[in-house]
């Protein structure tokens, strides 16, 4: 289950330069590649001629080209060309809308007249002077929604991340959870608590004392169709937590773009973008390499969460006050598919009319 006309981060400008890429993404198999002007374009992964992946093939003159029999397609999906062949009858291929916008590149995933450059995330720490953005990409084998559940609820911090992040109070505060339209916060306040090794990190890499008392954050936001992000930092006990100023504070926002490939596994964009020291290159890379073994640990435990979830599909699982967030996010998931669903049905059956 996923929403399928909306916009999802699909891969790193990087992931796509000279050669084109494959991705599977909400179930659809699509291949991105430049087009001419190097402007980034998607296409379904398949070649009209004999099926082959046109991932495996090349691009040339801005076009993609099969590495099959060499049949030539456009950026719009239409066949241009292919050896010794006339084109005009070849069917088209779906196209994608794509944009690269924030760092990223986009792909809306459902109906193309549909995709709305507006409705694309604003992103306030990219590309601003103040920030500084490190991260990486997992392909995680188990369904998105429980990595969703997994950064909504972040009391498994204390457990799974006992050597980095977690520490005893996490439990000890309840977290509170607010919805508001299709947006879902989970707020946690820790006070006068002791920075775990991770923060202690944070803290020296901005000159700041690591051995006092901190007031400690995790506001957890989820937004649509499967986008977490979270504001995390610690402050010098006693000056105003989550508002102290910024001689006083480490603040940073998990981020975490979480794309659908199938029902059981997922493309996971992860990293930190924080606002403190934004031109030391070499804390960025110690924070990157510090989250990317926080999250090979959730990976892990994703994983055989999923697989036991698929050997027990009769158990029913416990929903406790914890699991909130990742609950009312869930029901803003299935309230939308349901309406895009009821949508489809309704202008397949009746094509001619416009629904409003």
């Amino acid at each position: 289950m996923w929403i399928k006309n909306a916009w999802y981060v699909a891969c790193r400008p990087e992931e796509v330069q000279d050669k084109p890429l494959g991705r599977t993404i909400c179930g659809e198999k699509m291949v991105f590649y430049r087009g001419k002007n190097h402007v980034i374009a998607a296409v379904e992964d398949f070649c009209p001629h004999r099926g082959a992946p046109l991932s495996l093939g090349y691009v040339q003159d801005g076009n993609l080209v099969c590495g099959y029999h060499g049949l030539v397609m456009g950026c719009d999906g239409k066949t241009v060309d292919m050896p010794a062949q006339r084109v005009n009858g070849f069917p088209c291929n779906k196209a994608f809308a794509v944009v690269e916008k924030y760092g990223f590149i986009w792909v809306w995933a459902g109906e193309k007249a549909l995709a709305d450059e507006s409705k694309l995330p604003h992103l306030e720490w990219a590309d601003h002077p103040e920030w500084q953005y490190g991260g990486g990409l997992f392909h995680i084998q188990c369904d998105y929604r429980l990595m969703i559940d997994n950064l909504m609820d972040l009391t498994h911090e204390t457990y799974v991340h006992a050597s980095s992040i977690g520490q005893k109070e996490i439990d000890e505060a309840p977290p509170v959870t607010k919805v508001n339209g299709d947006h879902v916060v989970t707020e946690r306040y820790m006070e006068n608590v002791t920075a775990p090794p991770f923060w202690k990190m944070a803290l020296r890499g901005n000159n700041l004392a690591d051995d006092v008392p901190v007031d400690r954050w995790q506001r957890c936001h989820f937004y649509t169709p499967s986008n977490v992000h979270i504001e995390v930092g610690v402050a010098h006990a006693g000056h105003g937590g989550y508002h102290a100023t910024a001689d006083k504070k480490v603040s940073s926002i998990v981020v975490d773009f979480i794309t659908p490939e199938t029902e059981t596994s997922h493309w996971y964009f992860w990293g930190m973008a924080r606002h403190f020291q934004p031109e030391n290159a070499e804390l960025t890379e110690q924070i990157r390499a510090g989250q990317n073994t926080i999250f090979s640990e959730d990976l892990d435990m994703l994983e055989q969460q999923q697989q036991n979830l698929l050997r027990h599909p009769q158990r029913q699982l416990l929903m406790l006050n914890i699991d909130a967030g990742g609950v009312q996010s869930r029901k803003v998931i299935e309230r939308l598919c349901a309406e895009e669903n009821q949508q489809t049905q309704t202008t397949t059956k009746f094509p001619n009319i416009h629904v409003i």
